[in-house]
């Protein structure tokens, strides 16, 4: 009797372990979690808390269209407060502790370097949605924002072709502006601008005391050509850069300023009289005029409750990822990412310009170069746009150890720096 009671208890302990077992089994896969990586304090989070705002959005609005694969999304939010080294912890936290089957996330180059190896190592999706140096093609990382052909180089055309002649190459002292700057000072040479026509300068994160650098700048602008600064400048440190612009009287008709990080977000809440008329190099503006970009600031209003928020172009650049994402998944019929990584190449989506972006083979997208002029209402005139799409390039043409470099994620070749003199993949991104 004894012995029967006994097998009695296990067999009910095993039923309750096993019930709780599939119960917990259940939970865990009764959503699709997606991660959201984006600074909420620190230097970076004048930027990138909107970016949380967007994908909360995204993610409410792909769930009221009945979500993705039968299930809803569930959006997990941390915050990496712009410390670079814990960008990575949180991402590693994120994909272990949570489960996400994709992230959605970052703004600086150096908290992407930072997550790079993470999701690599743990195959996970990264939708990366700023401007960026280029220089790079991970298997696991989708880069939606502009590379240097999708911004800076354009943009230096324009200003070439309003006259310029000498160029202050500015910039926040990491890896995007300097890697940046080395290809716009490749590019502007190649164009027969002298090296004593080019100054650099850079300061680091948050850097507040502008006077002896704008009193530099005008110096060099006062050697009788023509003069612009092409700025690499992140985050807060804008607000006094530009500040100080002001304050010595530089203006957009002495030393016209085009920033690849000043968008409607930055601008917001500021005073903008000593922006009037410099510009910004984007693929999106909050003025351009679609159905699409109208549709897409109405439902920002509605869920942000507040007519007051703007849009901007790393917003557009979630938009778009996400919506590749969507697709990718219902084409792979899995968010397994080795299958997500096979659907996702040649997935073409709206972007908020009136056109369709396509995810390319070197895991950047087609965007239009938008060229814009500040206005005292902290929105943007459209001066300049390309015609058409540009395509991403993954490897500058101006640089030597790269401008042989090719990325294509396609089989049989599945490289990100495959050499084409040498028919060889090497580097972090072999696979």
């Amino acid at each position: 009797m004894k012995f029967k009671a006994h097998i009695d208890k296990l067999a009910l302990v095993l039923t309750v372990i096993s019930t709780v077992t599939i119960t917990t089994t259940v939970q865990a896969t009764d959503t699709i979690k997606v991660g959201i990586l984006h600074s909420l304090s620190g230097t970076m989070a004048i930027s990138e808390t909107t970016l949380k705002d967007t994908m909360l959005m995204l993610i409410a609005e792909q769930n009221k269209k009945g979500g993705l694969l039968g299930k809803k999304l569930e959006p997990v939010v941390v915050d990496p407060a712009s410390n670079w080294p814990l960008f990575a912890e949180k991402t590693r936290e994120l994909v272990s502790n949570h489960g996400v089957a994709a992230i959605f996330g970052c703004w600086t180059s150096v908290s992407r370097k930072s997550v790079l190896p993470v999701v690599e190592e743990l195959k996970t999706p990264l939708f990366y949605p700023v401007q960026y140096e280029g220089e790079e093609s991970s298997k696991y990382v989708y880069y939606t924002g502009a590379a240097p052909n999708q911004q800076a180089i354009p943009a230096v055309d324009y200003l070439m072709g309003q006259g310029i002649k000498r160029w202050v190459l500015a910039g926040t002292d990491y890896v995007y502006p300097r890697t940046t700057n080395k290809i716009l000072a490749a590019y502007l040479k190649s164009k027969g601008v002298a090296a004593n026509d080019i100054m650099i300068n850079y300061t680091p994160f948050g850097h507040a005391d502008w006077q002896s650098i704008v009193s530099n700048i005008k110096k060099f602008g006062a050697a009788g050509k023509k003069t612009a600064v092409v700025s690499t400048i992140n985050g807060d440190a804008n607000v006094p850069f530009y500040k100080e612009l002001g304050n010595q009287d530089v203006s957009a008709e002495d030393i016209p300023v085009v920033a690849f990080s000043v968008g409607e977000e930055e601008l917001s809440g500021i005073d903008t009289k000593p922006l009037v008329g410099h510009l910004a190099a984007w693929n999106y503006f909050m003025s351009v005029d679609a159905e699409a970009n109208e549709a897409f600031i109405e439902a920002w209003h509605d869920f942000i409750q507040s007519e007051e928020r703007v849009t901007n172009d790393p917003m557009e650049a979630h938009y778009i990822g996400f919506n590749m994402w969507i697709e990718a998944v219902k084409k792979a019929g899995t968010t397994d990412s080795e299958a997500v990584s096979e659907a996702i190449i040649g997935v073409t989506t709206p972007n908020l310009s009136g056109g369709v972006s396509a995810m390319m083979p070197n895991h950047h997208i087609t965007k239009p170069v938008l060229i814009g002029e500040i206005q005292d209402d902290g929105q943007f005139e459209i001066v300049h746009q390309t015609n058409g799409l540009v395509v991403g390039d993954a490897w500058s043409d101006y640089l030597p150890g790269s401008k042989h470099l090719i990325a294509d994620w396609r089989a049989p070749l599945s490289c990100g720096n495959y050499h084409v003199k040498t028919a060889k993949c090497s580097g972090q991104n072999a696979q």
